[in-house]
């Protein structure tokens, strides 16, 4: 039978900016080969697939990129919760629960005059580990930027449900690109699955695959363990929300609201947003073997 998704664009508030995305409300039984083939076709970043849990206002989540499955993912979320808003028609604000295979998070949406605002509570972000001070400069190199680039702040694990590297530096964003063929393996001595550049000073940030061919245009999931980072060390303040911007270097114009809870020493939740566009709908007419 044909499976119908919804193209939509998170972290835009209009459409052909923001992070692109593919929604599947309904997985009638693909499997994971099936899900991982799909999204190579339709070449977003990431694709969702979702199915009713069973429970009340919840939704299980499966979430790929090109490469593989993952265990969590913000844009994603964001998007697949604004697609269920406009499919059900409700007015006002709607809450849903995500199960995805590590976690479960809530999200809430309501209508704006361009689409739909999403928010999503990350929950209880971890500080995992700190690159040694002899190895700033060896992470630096490897996102080709000189050492000076760095801001007096540590180069921090964090995770929200992945686990990134927190590069704050100051300045330095456009010449920024990974040159190691090895940096997974790089960042993975210090624990971390991923890296994220952001600039302390103009709250802006810069997210590639560790092979560096491809930049991301809205990382969301980032973007909660750089609130948490830069509420931790008094760069924003905590219970405001604050615009973390990404994707003018990809051409794709993109805003997340982050919004840290708690005290700077011990952060109970932090809270990544933006608005979803609908962009367009679609059929698969074949689905793949």
């Amino acid at each position: 039978m044909p499976l119908s998704y919804r193209h939509v664009d998170v972290f835009a508030a209009k459409a052909f900016t923001g992070n692109s995305l593919a929604v599947f409300p309904t997985n009638p039984g693909l499997s994971s080969a099936q899900m991982l083939a799909i999204t190579q076709e339709l070449r977003h970043f990431e694709t969702i697939f979702l199915n009713d849990s069973g429970e009340e206002g919840e939704v299980q989540a499966r979430v790929f990129d090109l490469f593989e499955e993952l265990d969590f993912a913000g844009h994603p979320v964001l998007g697949a919760a604004a697609v269920l808003h406009e499919r059900d028609g409700e007015p006002g604000v709607r809450r849903r629960r995500f199960r995805l295979p590590r976690k479960t998070v809530a999200v809430t949406t309501h209508r704006t005059a361009t689409g739909y605002h999403a928010a999503l509570d990350q929950g209880k972000p971890e500080f995992l580990a700190t690159v040694p001070a002899q190895n700033r400069l060896e992470i630096a190199t490897a996102l080709s930027l000189p050492e000076s680039a760095l801001a007096e702040l540590p180069l921090e694990v964090v995770s929200t449900g992945l686990r990134y590297l927190i590069v704050a530096v100051m300045g330095g964003l456009a010449g920024a690109k990974i040159v190691r063929d090895d940096f997974a393996d790089l960042i993975a001595r210090h624990g971390a699955q991923f890296a994220y550049l952001v600039d302390v000073q103009a709250l802006e940030g810069r997210h590639w695959n560790n092979d560096g061919v491809l930049e991301d245009v809205a990382t969301g999931s980032a973007a909660g363990c750089v609130g948490a980072y830069l509420a931790r060390h008094h760069i924003v303040p905590v219970e405001e929300e604050f615009l973390l911007r990404q994707g003018r270097f990809t051409g794709r114009p993109s805003l997340l609201t982050v919004l840290p809870q708690g005290r700077p020493g011990d952060l109970h939740n932090v809270r990544v947003g933006g608005d979803v566009t609908l962009v367009a709908r679609g059929t698969l007419d074949t689905l793949p073997e």
